[in-house]
């Protein structure tokens, strides 16, 4: 059924029909549900009707319209643009609504706004739901990663069908609740800051690759389709493969040789940076991976800089074989690194905000449908089953045993990669970040003592409690 017309009041509806909207609509139509689609380009209303073929969809291309369409009390998601967007969407809703109807914010939001619009929502006894869909549009249509925060009795009221659109893996829905308030976007945060963290890292041994070893693009195509096949296994490693092994229409070439070498970022990598810097957690590899795309955008500079710094980058000459495997082993101490880095920001991040999340959780509903789902999931949900309170995955017995296992590959690909002049920096920061961790010694007194000298900042001492200051300049060697 697609007319505009029905008696059938339907059980959810959506704000936003572009291709993550539409797809999530649909798939909620596959299962059954009764559902309805706003959005004032009468264009895409028309195109979710047409794909709707005779499922129980309907749309309107007015907000007085769609809210007739809607059984009370009344579940609205919205799928749209982070930031402005949702508070114009919302304060255009507010009139039509009453107590007790629900809002679904399902975009990329920043969780301080999230936390704004629910206590805004909250006086007007309006339920909010601040919810993470990860999946890009083929996830949405057939099963994403979901990720729900707020209040609890609106989740029950919206479970079912989040739970029927969701992937499944094993028999477990890759959704559940997290908590209360701006949880569900602050997972979807650091799910995102550790997805720039992997991208980051496979760019750097396709790089390693190219310009190091001078494979083609059908040669990296069967690197990445073995590594698929390993304990790499992820979906990012997957469509790596199948991105060498596409042609380009236009030229006939292979079309990542086509592709401008500037990738940007829309928001949510900083925000876990800039998070992670609040709380004090330290997140080098999405740092460095944010700072990368940020290099990439200076397209003008780096080509001034190339010319000044002119220093040609030689093949290396190794065996390939042997190098492979090392690079391989390197990547996956970084994707290990990486994810620990975002789980611990996690577990910080629910004490300071009181979230009380489940990390166990979190891990087991990232295995299906969303962007970083990986093989490596399933040892790190064993891991926090094991102990709930791990504070880094690094400390876990079958994470420490994999990396001292393969260690010295991951020093081997960063000295050969020094001396080609090959940038790799988060797989430099892996490392760094691991020698750091693993040491019980740090020159962090030498900073102490820096600070004290010029600013009087005190310093701290091995050998006694509290703060002490020393007049440096006094009995100063001439």
């Amino acid at each position: 059924m697609t007319s505009h017309n029905t008696k059938t009041r339907c059980e959810i509806g959506m704000v936003g029909l572009g291709i993550m909207g539409q797809n999530l609509l649909l798939n909620m139509a596959d299962h059954g549900f009764v559902v309805a689609g706003y959005d004032k380009d009468k264009d895409k209303v028309d195109s979710l009707l047409k794909e709707a073929k005779e499922q129980q969809v309907y749309g309107a291309t007015t907000v007085k319209e769609f809210i007739k369409l809607l059984r009370t009390p009344r579940a609205i998601m919205l799928l749209i643009p982070a930031g402005k967007p949702v508070d114009i969407v919302i304060n255009e809703l507010i009139p039509h609504l009453q107590s007790g109807d629900l809002i679904i914010d399902a975009g990329n939001s920043h969780f301080i706004d999230t936390n704004n619009r629910e206590q805004r929502l909250q006086e007007k006894g309006i339920l909010f739901l601040g919810v993470g869909v990860s999946g890009g549009e083929e996830g949405a249509r057939h099963g994403p990663s979901i990720m729900p925060g707020g209040s609890k009795e609106a989740y029950e009221r919206v479970r079912l069908i989040l739970e029927a659109v969701s992937a499944n893996v094993n028999g477990d829905h890759c959704v559940t609740y997290l908590g209360a308030g701006s949880v569900g976007h602050y997972v979807k945060m650091v799910h995102n800051g550790i997805e720039y963290g992997i991208m980051q890292l496979i760019a750097e041994t396709y790089d390693l690759m190219k310009r190091g070893l001078g494979l083609s693009d059908d040669q990296l195509h069967d690197v990445y389709q073995s590594w698929n096949d390993s304990a790499l296994n992820s979906y990012l490693i997957e469509i790596t493969s199948h991105i060498f092994s596409k042609n380009d229409e236009k030229t006939s070439k292979k079309l990542i040789d086509e592709i401008s070498s500037v990738a940007k970022q829309n928001g949510t990598g900083m925000w876990t940076s800039q998070s992670a810097m609040e709380l004090q957690v330290p997140v080098p590899i999405i740092d460095l991976a944010v700072s990368m795309r940020d290099l990439s955008v200076l397209v003008k500079e780096r080509k001034q800089a190339s010319d000044l710094y002119v220093r040609p980058i030689p093949f290396l000459k190794v065996d390939h074989a042997v190098f492979l495997n090392q690079l391989k082993s390197a990547l996956y101490i970084g994707m290990i690194a990486v994810y620990a880095q975002g789980m611990a920001l996690l577990a910080v991040a629910s004490d300071h905000y009181h979230y009380h999340l489940d990390l166990e959780a979190v891990a087991r509903i990232w295995r299906g449908g969303c962007i970083i789902r990986a093989k490596l999931l399933e040892e790190i949900m064993d891991a926090f089953r094991l102990n709930n309170t791990l504070p880094n995955l690094l400390l876990a017995k079958n994470f420490s045993q994999t990396i001292m296992a393969q260690q010295e590959d991951l020093r081997l690909v960063i000295s050969q990669a020094s001396t080609l002049g090959v940038p790799i920096p988060t797989l430099m920061v892996t490392l760094a970040y691991l020698d750091a961790y693993r040491s019980i010694w740090l020159p962090a007194n030498l900073i102490q003592a820096q600070r004290d000298y010029f600013g009087a900042h005190t310093y701290e001492r091995i050998d006694a409690q509290g703060s002490f200051h020393t007049e440096w300049e006094k009995d100063k060697p001439s």
